[in-house]
């Protein structure tokens, strides 16, 4: 009989209570593989005296939430109620266990050749990354906010110039366009998907059009939440205006948008794998797609202090390279990243069919639309709810972890002040900052979890 000693003693102990419950743990599964090898006419005494019908696993204990906390995973102090475990909004650590073999042994190949920044590490990532979007080229740099820049001033972007993006974003969506010297424009969003109105585009764009339309540089749609935006349509308003389409593609690996995957739509699309994301490395990094080789060429300069041999500088660039050992993490991860994806859309449709049973309790909660048009791959399962903050105190009391992505539209922000918005310019994200939730969303998600988030959220509705 093979037992893996990972069973147990699957991981390190954090604390004096833990190390006792490591302990414990294995000495029973020690007394469980002498059960397995006992004779059978005293294996049912053994086993009825100890209770031996399956090994312990501590990864599922619930002490293990006291000791492994991440701050944006789960609430400090959440107590254990009737033994369940909390659930946690992402559990990084499940999906390691599956991996972590894979990983090591990249990290130790890493380690060995000693080529910690870029080299053939990185240069391998480039070309998977590349093949799975379907872009010709893919420049790795050192994270999501620096592909954003790279993408934006390969594209010409720069002082004098404006970029029209989404007030609904994280907030490198906006700062990388005032880092490549430009302005932000903020349009709102289409109310049903959260993603950049194509209308409300147009509409900007043709207001602008007689005094500063010729200032507007660039599109640099967002796919929030792994849906891809309208991209037919902002190829259309693109074209017909003569700006440059950047995708920000950050929560999108996988996506696609009419049989077309995100990152091989626009000029340049840029990616994130900060440890959050679909695809996350073990620290931060990011990615750029394009189809010019041009533009790829530029921004391999870029990432390298605008060197396009060493120690020979032809423009000023930024210190953006990628770490090799990040490369070696995602290549691993990359071969997962579709069955990955497709259990969150399975969780998605769970999600769906629960809130669907339960009416949405009247309407009191509502879904975020899909399209037809697009795959998404629920980076996020979001809902809203106009009693968001007092559903979100009550989820906590029951240890399920959530967050509010975003709670204060970039346009309302006040490093933007400058810009002149005020409350009122952008009424449809400023009404989803108010409403939006993310329930917990990963792959390793189990439906009895699910069901306990759906029911926890029933029970606050009464």
């Amino acid at each position: 009989m093979q037992f893996k000693i990972a069973t147990l003693i699957p991981e390190t102990p954090k604390c004096d209570e833990h190390i006792n419950q490591v302990l414990r743990t294995f000495a029973r599964n020690i007394a469980y593989c002498k059960y397995r090898i006992l004779d059978s006419r005293i294996k049912a005494v053994y086993g009825k005296l100890y209770n031996l019908r399956q090994p312990l696993d501590l990864t599922r204990c619930p002490h293990r939430a006291r000791c492994y906390n991440p701050r944006f995973l789960m609430p400090k102090n959440v107590p254990i109620r009737d033994g369940i475990r909390p659930i946690p909004l992402l559990d990084l650590n499940r999906q390691y266990l599956l991996i972590r073999p894979a990983v090591l042994s990249a990290i130790e190949r890493v380690c060995s050749s000693q080529q910690f920044v870029l080299g053939q590490e990185v240069e391998a990532f480039e070309q998977e990354l590349a093949a799975y979007v379907g872009a010709a080229y893919a420049v790795g740099c050192a994270s999501g906010t620096d592909a954003l820049w790279l993408s934006l001033a390969a594209a010409g972007v720069g002082p004098g110039h404006r970029v029209i993006t989404s007030p609904f974003s994280f907030f490198a969506s906006a700062s990388s366009i005032v880092r490549a010297g430009a302005e932000p424009v903020f349009v709102d969003v289409d109310p049903g998907s959260l993603n950049l109105a194509p209308a409300e585009v147009r509409k900007a764009l043709s207001n602008a059009r007689s005094s500063q339309g010729s200032r507007i540089k660039a599109l640099l749609p967002v796919h929030l939440y792994g849906q891809c935006a309208d991209m037919t349509a902002f190829e259309e308003i693109a074209a017909e205006f003569g700006l440059a389409l950047i995708e920000d593609a950050a929560q999108a690996i996988g996506a696609r948008w009419e049989e077309r995957a995100a990152g091989s739509i626009g000029l340049a699309a840029a990616f994130s794998f900060y440890p959050t994301k679909n695809l996350s490395a073990y620290g931060e990094a990011g990615i750029v797609t394009t189809n010019d080789a041009e533009m790829a060429a530029h921004m391999r300069r870029l990432r390298n202090h605008g060197s396009p041999e060493r120690y020979r500088h032809v423009e000023f660039g930024w210190n953006a390279r990628m770490d090799a050992i990040q490369a070696a993490v995602l290549r691993v991860k990359l071969r997962h990243i579709d069955p990955w994806n497709r259990s969150r859309r399975k969780h998605r449709d769970t999600y769906d069919r629960l809130f669907q049973d339960a009416g949405w309790f009247e309407g009191r909660v509502r879904p975020l639309e899909t399209s037809t048009h697009a795959f998404h791959v629920s980076h996020q399962y979001v809902i809203r709810s106009p009693r968001r903050d007092e559903l979100r105190a009550f989820l906590g009391s029951r240890g399920i972890a959530t967050e509010v992505y975003y709670p204060l539209s970039l346009h309302l922000q006040p490093v933007f002040s400058y810009l002149g918005y005020k409350e009122g310019d952008l009424p449809e994200a400023e009404r989803a900052s108010r409403e939006v939730l993310a329930l917990p969303m990963f792959p390793e998600l189990t439906e009895e979890e699910i069901e306990r988030v759906v029911g926890a959220i029933r029970e606050f509705y009464g």
